[in-house]
């Protein structure tokens, strides 16, 4: 409860509350030690391109849909990417590679949707160089990398970086715990893209690219028989409920609600590891769920759940921008 209140004080003011700055030594300690990490960390870099997709903010932005459009983008170009994550949520000590059978509760639940949705290799492990070594040791045909949330995982080398925003935008502007920021927003000056998958902060710096992504849902799809799938016109007059777990659940919601659907909503935290308890609200009706939510959710429902995938729109000048940069830097 104490977290959604803070998310809350975080992202839906612009001004520091009063009850916030308690929490002003610990600040300090956050910048502190960032600051440490930056001296002390060893970039290595692999033998391919890696691009970064990132965010500077806490929580999920929309990270995972840019991934899987940027690894179909570069497929369409010629290249074989793979993609390394964090895995979190998961047993992740060492790098380990993930198949589209892996469990979320060994290697998180991005990086199991990442594995099924995209095509392409993907390992994931704490140190994502060592994830992107052992990626490229067994698929020596992956010839570029796409690290899911590593903004701030310096070790790993980088020769594109994007950094993606959601409605939300920076909050209140101020660094954890103060506020939602990793990062203070001038490290955006640094990136060579800036994503937005909502209405864009008018705190961006104006001189960095600016793209606007869209994320675009399909059919529904039944949770235990993926074949069956259904619009949301099926669910006219139903008793629903809409469960999610991501870093903000409201986007969920209202991608619903513009599908003309009512509904119970139940938001729980971003990676919440569900048992069959956090489920129960809903066997007297139909639940409906994100992709992300359901790779955890298999085997503890019993009742009617429906699954909703979503996929991101961008302009075409992203990747136009992305392989530019490849070049240059590969040129220089």
């Amino acid at each position: 409860m104490f977290s959604r209140w803070l998310q809350r004080q975080w992202f839906e003011q612009r001004r520091l509350m009063p009850a916030l700055w308690l929490l002003l030594p610990f600040n300090w300690l956050f910048i502190l030690l960032a600051v440490l990490k930056g001296w002390l960390t060893r970039p290595e870099r692999l033998p391919v391109p890696v691009i970064v997709i990132g965010n500077i903010t806490i929580g999920g932005a929309g990270k995972t849909p840019l991934t899987l459009w940027l690894a179909q983008q570069l497929k369409g170009r010629g290249l074989t990417p793979g993609i390394v994550s964090r895995g979190y949520g998961g047993n992740n000590s060492q790098p380990r590679m993930v198949g589209s059978t892996a469990s979320a509760a060994e290697v998180g639940d991005e990086p199991v949707l990442l594995a099924r949705r995209s095509g392409v290799p993907v390992c994931v492990g704490r140190d994502r160089a060592a994830a992107g070594d052992l990626l490229l040791a067994g698929h020596p045909e992956v010839n570029i990398i796409l690290c899911d949330d590593g903004l701030q995982h310096y070790r790993l080398a980088r020769d594109v970086e994007l950094s993606v925003f959601d409605g939300r935008g920076a909050g209140n502007g101020w660094r954890l715990p103060l506020g939602p920021l990793r990062e203070p927003l001038q490290r955006l000056l640094a990136v060579d893209a800036i994503i937005c998958n909502g209405v864009p902060d008018d705190r961006l710096p104006p001189q960095v690219p600016l793209f606007e992504m869209r994320l675009v849902a399909g059919d529904f799809h039944r949770l235990d028989d993926p074949l069956q799938v259904c619009s949301a016109d099926a669910f006219n007059g139903k008793k629903l409920y809409a469960l999610a777990g991501i870093g903000d659940p409201g986007r969920f919601f209202r991608t619903l609600e513009a599908l003309g659907l009512s509904f119970a909503p139940h938001p729980f935290p971003d990676h919440h590891a569900y048992s069959a308890a956090d489920l129960a609200f809903a066997k007297d009706g139909i639940l409906l769920m994100t992709e992300k939510d359901a790779v955890k959710c298999v085997a503890l429902t019993a009742g009617e759940t429906w699954v909703l995938p979503v996929a991101a729109e961008l302009s075409p000048a992203l990747i136009d921008l992305v392989m530019e940069k490849l070049r240059g830097r590969q040129a220089a």
